[in-house]
C-alpha cells in the first residue's frame, strides 16, 4: 500500500471550516470598515481561538498591518516555540510573501487558507506594478563577517 506524501494537504475538518468562514466574515468586516477584504484567525493546539485579525491598511495607514502578519507577531511575542507549533492560523486568503516570512519565522504550524493567490488575482483587475529592481549581492566579506556565528 502506497502512503500519501507527508506533505500532501489533509481534508478539512467541521472544525477548519468553521475556523475559514470566520476568516472571510474577518474579511467582510475588514471591508465594510474600508479596508481590503482580509481577515485570519489562529488556533491554538486545544481548538481555541486565540487571536483574531483583520487588515487595517488603509484605516491605520500602514501597509503591513496584514492580518497574517499581525497574528505571527502577535504569535512571537506571546506563545512558547511548543504552543507555536501547535497552531494553525486560518486566512481568507493565501498569504503573500510578506507574511509568509513572518509565519515561518513564528514558527506557526500550519496555515490553511480559502483563496489562493492564483484565485485572488484572477478576481483583482489587471494591473502591471513596477518591477522591483535588486542588484546583488555585493560587499560579501564585510557583510558575512557581521552575520558569521549567529546562528550557531
Amino acid at each position: 500500500m502506497t502512503q500519501p506524501p507527508t506533505d500532501a494537504p489533509r481534508p478539512l475538518t467541521e472544525a477548519d471550516e468553521r475556523h475559514l468562514r470566520r476568516a472571510v466574515a474577518l474579511a467582510a468586516l475588514a471591508r465594510e470598515g474600508g479596508d481590503p477584504p482580509f481577515g485570519s484567525l489562529l488556533v491554538g493546539p486545544d481548538g481555541d481561538v486565540l487571536a483574531e485579525a483583520h487588515n487595517t491598511t488603509v484605516t491605520e495607514a500602514d501597509i503591513s498591518l496584514h492580518p497574517e502578519l499581525k497574528l505571527a507577531v502577535w504569535a512571537a511575542r506571546e506563545l512558547d516555540p511548543d504552543t507555536a507549533a501547535g497552531t494553525t492560523m486560518y486566512t481568507s486568503c493565501q498569504p503573500c510573501g510578506m507574511c509568509a516570512g513572518a509565519i515561518e519565522r513564528s514558527f506557526l504550524g500550519r496555515v490553511v487558507y480559502a483563496l489562493s493567490t492564483a484565485q485572488l488575482l484572477a478576481l483583482k483587475p489587471p494591473a502591471q506594478p513596477p518591477a522591483l529592481r535588486t542588484e546583488g549581492p555585493a560587499l560579501h566579506d564585510e557583510a558575512a563577517a557581521v552575520v558569521a556565528g549567529y546562528y550557531s
